[in-house]
């Protein structure tokens, strides 16, 4: 299984552009030996940062801020706060031990489930398991905090985020 604790999205065939971009923003933002690695998964890569990696969407923000056209190829970016074998059990234990240190008792949420390669995993069940749980209010438009679950085939990614810690892009085109 993989560490990573970034995943990063590309259009199809771009993955090693993508790679390059990555490696180099994560230069600029002070790793200087990140580990980026590609999944089966076409359009997807990883990252292991030594840096907090919700501080570095952060750190890219404001890189952003000054070069809005720094990206070509990376579409988005989602930090991952824990990986772990894609079992529903496991799933919903980090979940549970985790959420309390995240989601304050005001705040609305939503459980977002991504599956790559693992169709065995219901959808409405797992989500139904881990919310059944949470005694906060739900969201789905627009929630204050989102759980998001991000199933790689026999690895899953799973984040605690606010809306405004995925970095997320426009496609650019040679017509734009």
């Amino acid at each position: 299984m993989k560490n990573f604790n970034l995943l990063v999205s590309s259009s199809r065939y771009n993955e090693t552009n993508a790679k390059a971009e990555l490696w180099f923003i994560l230069l600029i933002c002070g790793d200087k030996y990140p580990i980026i690695s590609d999944l089966e998964f076409s359009g997807l890569i990883t990252a292991l940062t030594s840096l907090n990696a919700k501080e570095v969407i952060q750190k890219i923000k404001n890189i952003l801020n000054n070069d809005p056209n720094f990206f070509q190829y990376i579409l988005k970016i989602i930090p991952i706060d824990f990986v772990c074998q894609s079992q529903p059990s496991i799933i919903k234990q980090i979940v549970q031990q985790n959420y309390k240190s995240f989601i304050d008792k005001n705040d609305t949420f939503r459980i977002t489930l991504k599956r790559r390669n693992h169709e065995s995993i219901n959808r409405n069940n797992l989500i139904n398991i881990i919310a059944e749980k949470i005694n906060n209010k739900v969201d789905l438009e627009n929630p204050n905090k989102i759980i998001r679950i991000e199933i790689l085939g026999n690895s899953c990614g799973i984040t605690f985020l606010k809306p405004s810690d995925i970095l997320k892009f426009k496609c650019k085109t040679s017509l734009d």
